[in-house]
C-alpha cells in the first residue's frame, strides 16, 4: 500500500496546528489561573513532578517508536498478519511497562523532599500529589494507548488531535470552575487521570472502526523480534536524551534554586516549549510519509528531499528564535509581571537553546524514518551524562543560566554535530556532511544579522505595555521575513521550496473547501 503521503501530511498539519493552538493556550491560561488563586510554588511542583515521571517514562524505552517503524512495510505490502501480530506484543508489552512504572514510581516516594529547596505549600501532602500524577502516567500503558500504533502508522495523527483537543477544552472547563469555586489542588489534579481514561476509550473506539482488521492476535516471527530488540535497545538510550534534557534541567533548578525558580524557569519554557510543539506538527505529520519514501525511493531522492526540507524548516525556526528574542520579556512584563521575568542574558541563553535545538529536527526525522536508533545510542549516551554533568557544574557555579548554557553546549556538540555523523554515515552514504554544517552555519549566521537588526529596530521604541508588544510583534512579522527573502532569494533552494510551499498551501486551500 503506497499512503496518499501530501493528502495526510496535510490533514494532520491542519489538525494538528488546530490542536496545538488550543493545547497551548489552555495550559497558558490555567497557569496564569493557579498562579493568581493559589501561587507559585503549585506551579513548581507540578513542574517538578512531570519532569520526574518524564524520566520514569524512560522504562517505555521507545517502544512505541519501534513498533510504528515495523509497521511500515507490512501496511505496504497489506499484511495483516504481521500487523496483528505487532499489535499483540504491543498490548503485552505495554501492560508489562505500565505495571514497573507503577513500582518503580512508589519506591521514589519516600524521597520526594530530597528534590526540593526550601518550602512547599502548607495545605498540599506531596506525597499523595505525586501519586495522582503517576496513576495519571500508569493508566494509559494499562488501556488502549498501544492502540494509537495504528492511527501514527497510517499517517492520521489528526484524529488523535481531533479527540485530544475536544477533551482538553472539557478538563480546562471542569479544573476551571474547580479552581475558582474550591480553591482545592487536589480536585484540579484529579481530574487528569479521568481525562487519560476517556482518551484512550474514544481512540481505540475510533481505531476500531476505521481498521476492524487490525486487532491483537498471533504472534511476531523472530526475524521482527531480533529487529525490536535491537531497535528498542537504541531506542532506549535515544529517549534518555530527549526526555531528560528538560526533566534534568527542572530537577537541577529544584534542588539548587528552589519551586519558585522552577515555576519562572517554566513560565518561560512554556512559550517556548509551544513554538517547539506547534513545530513539531511538521515533523510528525512528515515521518510515517518520509519512512515511506524510504522503503520505495532511493536515497539521492530523499536527501535531496532533505535538503529543501531543513531550509525551510530553518526558515521558520530563525523566524520564531527573533521573536522569542524581541517579545519573550514584553510579553512577560504583561503576563507574569517584573517579578517574574528572568535576567535578558538568561533569555538569550533560552533562544540560542531553541534554535540549536531546531537545528537537527529535520535530520532527526530522517534518522528516526530509517529506524537508525541502534547506531545513534552512543550519541544519546554521550549527550544525556554530559548534560546532567554540566547542569551540576554550571549550576552550582552560575545558577539558572548555567544550567541552561549546559544543555545548550550538549545540544550543538553532541547532538547536532555527532547526531549528524551518524545519519550520513549509515543512511545518507556519499554525502558530503561538510556541506550539511555548510549549509546550517549559513542559516545560523544569517539569523543572527537579521535577529540583531530587528532586535536593535524593537529596543529602539520608547512604547509601554500592550501597545509594545504590538507593534514589536509587526516589527518581528514583517523585517525578518523580508530580510531572508532578500538574501535567500538567488538561491537553488529558495527558489524550490517557493514552488513547493506554493504548492502545498494550494493543496490546503483544496482541502479546507473542497
Amino acid at each position: 500500500m503506497n499512503l496518499n503521503k501530501t493528502k495526510n501530511t496535510i490533514r494532520n498539519l491542519i489538525w494538528g496546528v488546530i490542536n496545538k493552538i488550543i493545547v497551548i493556550i489552555i495550559p497558558f491560561f490555567m497557569r496564569t489561573l493557579i498562579i493568581k488563586v493559589l501561587g507559585s510554588e503549585y506551579l513548581g511542583l507540578n513542574s517538578l513532578f512531570t519532569s520526574i515521571l518524564q524520566i520514569l517514562n524512560l522504562t517505555e524505552l521507545g517502544f512505541s517508536s519501534a513498533i510504528v517503524y515495523s509497521m511500515y512495510k507490512p501496511i505496504a505490502e497489506n499484511d495483516t498478519q504481521t500487523m496483528c501480530a505487532l499489535l499483540n506484543l504491543y498490548k503485552k508489552v505495554y501492560r508489562y511497562i505500565g505495571i514497573i512504572i507503577l513500582i518503580v514510581g512508589l519506591a521514589i516516594m519516600p524521597f520526594l523532599h530530597k528534590f526540593i529547596n526550601g518550602s512547599t505549600p502548607s495545605d498540599i501532602n506531596i506525597y499523595i500529589l505525586y501519586f495522582i500524577y503517576l496513576f495519571n502516567t500508569v493508566l494509559s500503558y494499562l488501556l488502549f494507548a498501544y492502540k494509537t500504533s495504528i492511527l501514527n502508522a497510517f499517517q492520521r495523527n489528526d484524529i488523535i488531535s481531533r479527540i485530544n483537543m475536544i477533551l482538553q477544552i472539557i478538563q480546562a472547563i471542569i479544573q476551571f470552575v474547580l479552581l475558582i469555586v474550591f480553591k482545592n489542588y487536589y480536585l484540579y489534579v484529579i481530574i487528569q487521570p479521568i481525562i487519560t481514561i476517556a482518551n484512550n476509550i474514544i481512540c481505540a473506539n475510533e481505531v476500531k472502526k476505521k481498521y476492524p482488521k487490525y486487532v491483537p492476535k498471533g504472534n511476531v516471527s523472530l526475524e521482527i523480534k531480533a529487529d525490536l530488540k535491537k531497535r528498542v535497545a537504541g531506542l532506549f538510550v535515544y529517549k534518555i536524551c530527549g526526555t531528560t534534557r528538560n526533566a534534568l534541567d527542572s530537577i537541577f533548578i529544584s534542588s539548587f534554586l528552589g519551586l519558585t525558580t522552577v515555576a519562572i524557569y517554566n513560565n518561560y519554557y512554556l512559550i517556548m516549549n509551544a513554538i517547539i510543539s506547534i513545530m513539531s506538527i511538521i515533523t510528525v505529520s512528515m515521518l510515517s510519509g518520509i519512512g515511506n519514501s524510504i522503503v520505495i525511493n532511493s536515497v539521492d531522492k530523499n536527501y535531496n528531499d532533505m535538503k529543501k526540507f531543513n531550509f525551510m524548516y530553518m526558515w521558520i525556526a530563525g523566524w520564531c528564535t527573533i521573536c522569542l528574542l524581541c517579545l519573550y520579556q514584553p510579553f512577560m512584563k504583561l503576563w507574569m509581571g517584573q517579578d517574574y521575568m528572568l535576567p535578558m542574558s538568561c533569555v538569550i541563553t533560552m533562544c540560542l537553546y531553541f534554535y540549536a535545538l531546531k537545528m537537527g529536527d529535520i535530520r532527526a526525522a530522517y534518522s528516526d524514518a530509517a529506524g537508525l536508533w541502534w547506531e545513534t545510542r552512543y550519541r544519546a549516551i554521550a549527550e544525556s551524562i554530559a548534560n546532567c554533568a554540566l547542569n551540576y557544574l554550571l549550576g552550582k557555579y552560575f545558577g539558572l543560566i548555567g544550567i541552561i548554557l549546559a544543555t545548550l553546549i550538549s545540544l550543538l556538540i553532541i547532538n547536532f554535530g555527532y547526531g549528524s555523523s551518524i545519519v550520513f554515515k549509515y543512511y545518507f552514504k556519499g554525502k558530503k556532511i561538510s556541506e550539511y554544517f555548510k549549509s546550517n552555519l549559513k542559516y545560523f549566521i544569517v539569523t543572527l544579522i537579521i535577529g540583531s537588526i530587528t532586535f536593535l529596530m524593537c529596543n529602539a521604541l520608547n512604547l509601554n505595555n500592550i501597545i509594545e508588544f504590538i507593534v514589536k510583534g509587526i516589527i518581528c512579522l514583517i523585517i525578518p521575513n523580508i530580510l531572508y527573502m532578500l538574501i535567500y532569494k538567488n538561491d537553488n533552494l529558495y527558489n524550490e521550496s517557493k514552488q513547493f510551499a506554493v504548492g502545498l498551501i494550494e493543496r490546503i486551500k483544496n482541502k479546507v473547501t473542497g
